[in-house]
């Protein structure tokens, strides 16, 4: 997420009574170590799993909901776990609590990351191989559609919410120009970087030439399984909308749903739950009748 960075009525009614079981799993990727949380459904044996990326600058659980007092992905993971729904949510490397340092952050690492994630799902022995899915937010969103297109694991159900579908020209418009070309020309050199909402961050160049790597509007062409796409209209990180989300869909062949609502790019988080809780349980809807 760039953070400041259909429905079935039985599915769920009270998200602060959910409950599962959590655990804490590592894996490796090009030899560093990818921490990631795995939640379990209590009595359910062999279950469907998603895996859920976070955006740019966020972690595992996500942005937390002031109200709350819980991470969005946390919060998606119970309330997904309270419905039969297995869900293992990562920290990217260079991210969070796995190896590596923030600015040496790539889309490509973070690609990386997501399907060896897949490819840990699939080998656990702790969830059904067959009945896999996926969630990803904002640069999540994007990394997701990449993911999506180059797994080996066939995907039963992909979710992207507010997705990047140019993460060059989002990064250039929060970074501001200047700062942008300063990162590409850095020769590897660490950027300082402030954000709009007050942080700074340090990143190297290769993060700044990573962004024209991945293009998720031609990746998502070469995944043919059922796509969620969730968009705000009152976006202002990933915009205009629902122009932006609407494109994936007209590149991408296959079952399809466009859920758009008056909300900003973490649904309205700031105000409440109310916005949240719907999309995950719309989100939540759409993975199981395709897992079903």
């Amino acid at each position: 997420m760039l953070v400041r960075l259909v429905l079935t009525a039985a599915f769920f009614c009270a998200p602060a009574l959910a409950s599962a079981a959590e655990e804490r799993v590592t894996f490796s990727v090009e030899g560093m170590t990818v921490v990631g949380t795995l939640n379990m459904p209590d009595g359910v044996e062999n279950p469907p799993a998603v895996l859920l990326l976070h955006g740019f600058t966020g972690s595992r659980d996500e942005l937390e909901i002031p109200a709350a007092k819980e991470g969005i992905y946390a919060r998606a993971a119970r309330v997904w776990a309270a419905d039969g729904i297995a869900s293992l949510r990562i920290d990217y490397r260079f991210n969070g609590d796995s190896d590596g340092e923030f600015a040496d952050s790539t889309i490509q690492a973070h690609v990386a990351d997501g399907l060896a994630a897949l490819d840990w799902l699939a080998r656990s022995g702790r969830v059904d191989a067959s009945r896999l899915g996926l969630v990803g937010w904002s640069m999540g969103g994007a990394v997701g559609a990449a993911v999506a297109a180059r797994a080996t694991h066939s995907l039963d159900a992909v979710a992207l919410w507010a997705p990047g579908t140019n993460m060059a020209s989002a990064i250039a418009l929060m970074f501001g120009a200047d700062k942008f070309k300063e990162g590409l020309a850095s020769g590897g050199k660490p950027v300082t970087v402030t954000l709009p909402w007050g942080a700074e961050i340090a990143l190297k160049s290769g993060f700044f030439e990573s962004l024209y790597a991945i293009d998720p509007v031609a990746e998502i062409t070469r995944y043919a399984g059922p796509l969620f796409v969730a968009v705000g209209t009152k976006d202002d990180v990933v915009y205009p909308q629902p122009v932006s989300g609407q494109i994936l869909l007209d590149y991408h062949t296959g079952d399809e749903e466009l859920f758009v609502r008056d909300m900003d790019h973490v649904f309205n988080a700031f105000t409440g739950v109310e916005q949240v809780d719907e999309l995950i349980t719309a989100t939540g809807g759409f993975i199981k009748k395709n897992m079903d």
